[in-house]
């Protein structure tokens, strides 16, 4: 990765704004479903096998509520791309660049997923829900997992990422045990076409902020992170 990118300003502002954004989407997605279906429609989409069937009936009901939700949500995955990298240049070696590179592809993982969830949405005003679900949910799989699978299997990449970033950024020195596992349990998210949000996920999308923000800061007011020390077991 070429040191000059993404540089100071944007590397900085993503760092605070790209977690920022995505909780926000979290919450939102979580919101628009509470919102938008009944407690006795809730109790219907959660018995069914996937969460696309929920989710495509709260889009009939609430279609520009969900549309912010799922608009503010691949916002915030498009911003942490060059946070990512960013963090990553800030712990350095070629753990953090594998953990990045492997993050990154993650994240183009959520934008195919994004593609899908518009299609299916717009897809219901055209045909109806009925009809919409009944060809979505018959082709659900293949939609999912993408052309030659390849889109499932760059989304594993988040948790592989995550789980590298994380430790290499211990091990710097960067983040403290605590901030490092914040980093690690938000890329255990989900991910997948047409997902609802839970409680669980907005508090770890929370927890990213946490993590992140404080070395997004430092870096837009030109200060050197927090001398970088032998990592201990437990630290912040």
């Amino acid at each position: 990765m070429n040191a000059d990118f993404p540089g100071r300003w944007i590397g900085g502002v993503t760092l605070v704004v790209g977690p920022a954004v995505l909780c926000a989407g979290f919450l939102l997605r979580h919101l628009s479903t509470v919102t938008a279906l009944t407690p006795q429609q809730q109790l219907w989409a959660e018995a069914q096998p996937f969460a696309a069937y929920g989710q495509l009936l709260g889009y009939t009901a609430e279609p520009a509520l969900f549309a912010l939700a799922y608009a503010v949500f691949t916002l915030g995955a498009l911003l942490m791309f060059p946070a990512f990298i960013a963090l990553a240049q800030r712990v350095g070696g070629g753990l953090a660049f594998w953990g990045a590179t492997l993050l990154a592809a993650g994240l183009f993982a959520r934008l195919y997923f994004a593609g899908a969830d518009q299609t299916a949405f717009q897809l219901t005003e055209v045909i109806g829900l009925d009809q919409a679900t009944n060809a979505i949910m018959k082709e659900y799989v293949d939609i999912s997992y993408g052309p030659w699978l390849v889109p499932v299997w760059a989304s594993v990449g988040q948790y592989a990422g995550s789980l590298l970033l994380a430790v290499a950024a211990w091990r710097s020195g960067l983040l403290g045990t605590a901030r490092a596992l914040m980093l690690l349990l938000a890329g255990g998210t989900w991910m997948g076409v047409l997902k609802s949000a839970s409680i669980p996920d907005v508090l770890a999308a929370a927890l990213l902020c946490v993590a992140l923000v404080p070395l997004g800061v430092r870096i837009l007011g030109n200060r050197p992170p927090a001398s970088p020390g032998r990592p201990k077991a437990l630290s912040w």
